[in-house]
């Protein structure tokens, strides 16, 4: 394979800034409606990723352009501190030798991050719509293989139906206004989450920055206390998606498992959100998460809305 970081002719390619979010959603938005239906981005979300400290926008991030016209929009970023580097690609159809060339910045740029952890390979990781806009077969010529596929599930919601559940007993449930209950939900989370596929260990500061913290409703985060054992579980959720409120993790330690806590979570939420007005709940899930999560969801009334996989290249640093 060949690797160019000159763009093909008729196109152009810059870095990104913050004053381009607009633009960068409303691309995102483009590519929503062609893959799923709708229209599923919100500005706060790409200024979140734009703004994001890891991130450095004049050599991690990329606008693609056909004349005026923005077509393409890729950024790269490094949680592992080692060989791991998430990349994020949006392309208009029709624009083969663009998406493309973006994939040889990107990969290119990767490498060089990679290499600057002591790592002697980066692992690229890219979240796909499984009906994508871009090419499936080129990006499998230059290496790319699925390795895990996630669903997006949703559920309507119903005031007279889904009302606030009864704890189990031993279960009590607080909300994280306070910072000590916010630095326990972190703890939590990044215990609950240890062994899962992509699991990357983040500080309590590094989170904040992932979570976008300045915009958190801290109210709609809560940690389960449970008798005999201590708090023992946390479901983080946000209310700013136009499309549906948003269950962001559900985690219940080990030892607190089989107690049906993270049922009584999940119709928690449901209860919630019912109660503020919200018609609609949705959250990601693992298809090949061992703990059971996606029976839990669709026992409770989720079904497939749309679904993501994880694509995955290897490439010397």
């Amino acid at each position: 394979m060949t690797t160019s970081l000159t763009p093909p002719t008729g196109l152009t390619v810059r870095a990104a800034t913050l004053g381009d979010a607009a633009a960068v959603c409303a691309l995102l938005n483009e590519v929503d409606l062609l893959e799923i239906g709708r229209a599923d981005t919100e500005l706060a979300e790409v200024q979140a990723d734009l703004k994001h400290p890891e991130v450095d926008l004049e050599r991690d991030s990329w606008l693609l352009f056909e004349g005026e016209r923005l077509i393409g929009y890729a950024l790269l970023w490094d949680e592992s501190g080692g060989e791991r580097i998430d990349v994020d690609h949006y392309v208009l159809p029709g624009r083969p030798e663009g998406a493309l060339h973006l994939f040889d910045l990107m990969e290119d740029r990767a490498a060089q991050r990679a290499a600057a952890n002591g790592a002697t390979r980066a692992v690229l990781h890219l979240h796909l719509n499984i009906t994508p806009t871009m090419d499936l077969p080129a990006l499998r010529d230059r290496g790319w293989r699925p390795v895990r596929r996630y669903n997006v599930m949703a559920r309507h919601l119903d005031p007279a139906a889904d009302q606030l559940p009864k704890a189990p007993d031993g279960v009590t449930l607080r909300d994280c206004s306070e910072e000590e209950d916010r630095r326990r939900a972190h703890r939590l989370l990044q215990e609950c989450f240890a062994e899962h596929f992509d699991f990357q260990p983040r500080t309590y500061t590094q989170w904040l920055d992932d979570i976008d913290a300045e915009r958190v409703d801290w109210s709609l985060i809560w940690i389960a206390h449970v008798d005999g054992i201590g708090d023992a579980a946390v479901l983080r959720t946000h209310n700013d998606r136009a499309s549906m409120a948003w269950i962001g993790n559900i985690g219940v330690l080990t030892e607190a498992r089989g107690r049906g806590i993270g049922s009584h979570l999940l119709r928690h939420a449901f209860g919630h959100y019912a109660a503020l007005g919200r018609d609609r709940i949705g959250l990601g899930v693992d298809t090949d998460n061992s703990s059971g999560a996606l029976a839990l969801y669709e026992r409770h009334g989720m079904a497939l809305d749309f679904a993501v996989d994880t694509w995955e290249l290897t490439r010397p640093a």
